[in-house]
């Protein structure tokens, strides 16, 4: 049975609105999306122009010739392979800290009941509005009492608790079903040895989170640098890139050499985001229902 002339007019007008109000999406789309990316474009271009092409076309994406001088200055006349050390040795140890320190107080907080813990909980709260400048004056302090100032240590320490971390661990524990641990405990399990092998790999998506903030957080961390040493051969890559930003390899604007220094700088947060990103989306983690 066909349906009358009227509503297959009307269908068919509705069909033809949805397909012009798709495409208009799709063309704001492409345009924020060339928005988005014309400015790393622009930043990988120039990372191959010349001193004078950089200056006088700036906005053009063919260098023109193209020139690799910028990489030789940099990796020559600077020392960004010792600033990209010191940028691991400080991820490395901070990530790997925040992902032990971070999931066992989000497990207490979430799981383990003992007086105080509101008060801990409202205690993290309170430390994720201060601002992280407003903490640098006591931080160094401790640091120079502790006499781990121009030290790896005293680099390292600070980071390795973070209240975001803590938070987003304890909300994702608080999902996991309480039947999973009472499983375990029952059949003889410590609170240790749920945390550590029944809860904890569930809560992989959380963690990978955590350590994917941890190492972009560390990698490109500034401030807590600064006020932990004033060594040359301690600086990470941040406090490296930002030397030459400010132009500690001589006059001239130098945009070739300081984009290339802040394009490599951004590469290794990028392959690490990339490999875990499905793992991050990843939110159902095998729970049993109730």
């Amino acid at each position: 049975m066909s349906l009358p002339a009227s509503i297959r007019s009307t269908a068919s007008r509705h069909r033809g609105v949805f397909r012009w109000t798709q495409a208009a999406l799709y063309v704001v789309l492409i345009v924020l999306a060339v928005v988005y990316i014309f400015p790393f474009l622009i930043q990988i271009a120039t990372m191959f122009k010349t001193e004078g092409d950089a200056a006088n076309n700036p906005l053009s994406l063919v260098p023109s010739p193209v020139s690799t001088a910028a990489l030789a200055r940099l990796f020559a006349h600077s020392d960004f392979l010792r600033w990209a050390m010191n940028s691991a040795i400080v991820a490395i140890f901070v990530t790997a800290g925040r992902a032990v320190f971070d999931s066992m107080a989000g497990f207490a907080l979430a799981r383990l009941h003992y007086r105080g813990r509101n008060a801990v909980f409202a205690g993290l709260i309170a430390i994720m509005a201060v601002p992280s400048v407003a903490l640098l004056i006591p931080k160094f302090l401790v640091i120079t009492d502790l006499g781990l100032f121009n030290t790896y240590p005293g680099m390292i320490l600070p980071f390795l608790a973070d209240a975001t971390g803590v938070f987003i661990m304890k909300n994702f524990f608080e999902s996991i079903p309480v039947a999973i641990e009472e499983s375990a405990r029952v059949d003889g399990a410590s609170t240790f040895r749920i945390y550590w092998s029944v809860v904890l790999p569930m809560a992989m998506p959380a963690l990978i989170t955590v350590m994917i903030l941890s190492f972009q957080g560390s990698w490109n961390e500034l401030q807590q640098i600064i006020a932990s040493t004033n060594q040359p051969a301690l600086a990470t890559l941040s406090k490296g890139v930002a030397s030459l930003v400010s132009g500690s390899l001589g006059s001239g604007t130098q945009y070739p050499l300081k984009l290339a220094a802040a394009l490599l700088m951004t590469i290794p947060p990028a392959v690490i985001f990339f490999i875990f990103q499905k793992r991050i989306m990843n939110v159902g983690s095998g729970a049993v229902k109730e």
